[in-house]
């Protein structure tokens, strides 16, 4: 039970019936209902769900673009009939203040295979509409601001659409980052693709799956996308602002994990974060000598809890390092899941889903100007009295 919660936000809602009380999604904290209250909920008015990301706190705008992206080289791993690998990845990047047109969370497509994929209740008042119109405060068509500005890839857990990770990405492109959100195409409840599909997750209801199939898939996706937006400027027309000798890559659950898999595979990569995820696998002694910093909630991820990856990569990391632990968070805190939930009403866990998204783009962005811009952040230094939650360990 423990394992999937590490696993996936949204995937183990979807596998409640083999594993209950785990996971998040827009309905996975709820109690199932008796039939009397089943019944009362059945009568009660819907509500209009209205969703509202926290604005970034940086002095650029966040800019964003769609772009769609085929490894003609590769079938596409899960799906080898559907034929190459296709991958949906948005772009955000510092902005001129001002400028461009409010871009949508996620497609309507993307919507409404998150609904269907969750279960989420009617009486909500989620609906794809105002799913897909949750506010990002991310601009269309924005304006860039000029230079050269590191590059983060972000990864999302299993089962989880890479839009649970916008308020990261707008975060940190507000702060001087470009940043690719990569769909983890056929991994998820929908990525609409360059077709004009969204496919649904063709691996997700398998309790059992090999999770380091999923990582070592991950980092041939993050390899791929960081050749198409270093090696000219056909797969973005705003790739001129990426300094290629500067990536980095954070992901959540899963997606943290294949961040480690990925500096492993590719020394382009030179800092990694993982938020609360267990790898698969740990990695060994000598494979990273490069920044990491390991991000999780208190009851996963501290020493001596029931993951014990996190001990053996800890012990295996030989650059900067850093372990994190968030008191009274869960799962998903460090994903936009827990802000949004509470939102549409549903009980959150004993950290505030606000404290959850500060705590997150503060200490992931201090981590990144640290390693990736040389900015030394005190917040890294240890204890901080306005971050009483964050404990560093060992």
């Amino acid at each position: 039970m423990k394992r999937n919660r590490r696993i996936s936000a949204v995937a183990a809602l979807t596998l409640a019936a083999l594993v209950t009380g785990t996971g998040a999604g827009f309905a996975a904290t709820t109690t199932p209902p008796t039939t009397q209250s089943a019944s009362a909920a059945a009568t009660a008015p819907t509500r209009s769900f209205q969703g509202t990301l926290p604005a970034p706190t940086g002095p650029y705008a966040a800019g964003e673009d769609v772009i769609h992206l085929t490894d003609a080289n590769r079938p596409d791993p899960w799906v080898p009939s559907s034929g190459p690998r296709r991958l949906t990845v948005t772009m955000f990047y510092p902005a001129v203040p001002g400028t461009g047109t409010p871009a949508p969370y996620m497609t309507l497509a993307e919507a409404a295979g998150h609904i269907e994929r969750a279960k989420v209740p009617a009486s909500t008042g989620i609906t794809p509409q105002n799913l897909a119109g949750v506010t990002t405060h991310a601009f269309d068509g924005a304006r860039p601001q000029r230079g050269k500005h590191p590059l983060v890839v972000l990864s999302p857990g299993f089962g989880d659409p890479r839009v649970v990770l916008t308020s990261l990405a707008t975060e940190l492109a507000s702060h001087g980052y470009v940043v690719a959100l990569v769909g983890p195409t056929y991994e998820d409840s929908g990525e609409t693709l360059d077709n004009g599909r969204t496919p649904s997750c063709a691996i997700c209801d398998d309790p059992k799956f090999d999770m380091d199939r999923v990582t070592a898939s991950r980092a041939l996706d993050v390899s791929f996308v960081i050749d198409r937006l270093t090696h000219g400027t056909t797969a973005w027309p705003l790739a001129h602002l990426i300094d290629k000798h500067e990536i980095g890559m954070a992901g959540h659950s899963i997606g943290g994990a294949s961040a480690a898999t990925t500096m492993i595979a590719d020394p382009r990569v030179r800092a990694g974060v993982n938020m609360d995820g267990t790898f698969h696998p740990a990695p060994a002694p000598g494979r990273i000598n490069r920044p990491f910093l390991m991000l999780g909630a208190a009851e996963n991820s501290s020493p001596g809890s029931h993951d014990t990856s996190w001990g053996k990569a800890w012990a295996a990391l030989g650059g900067y390092k850093r372990w994190l632990t968030v008191t009274g968070a869960d799962h998903p805190s460090f994903t936009d899941v827990d802000l949004l939930e509470e939102q549409a009403g549903f009980p959150t866990p004993p950290l505030s889903p606000a404290r959850g998204v500060v705590i997150t783009r503060e200490y992931v962005t201090a981590f990144f100007d640290q390693t990736l811009k040389g900015i030394h952040s005190p917040l890294l230094d240890g204890p901080s009295p306005d971050h009483p939650e964050v404990v560093f360990q060992p």
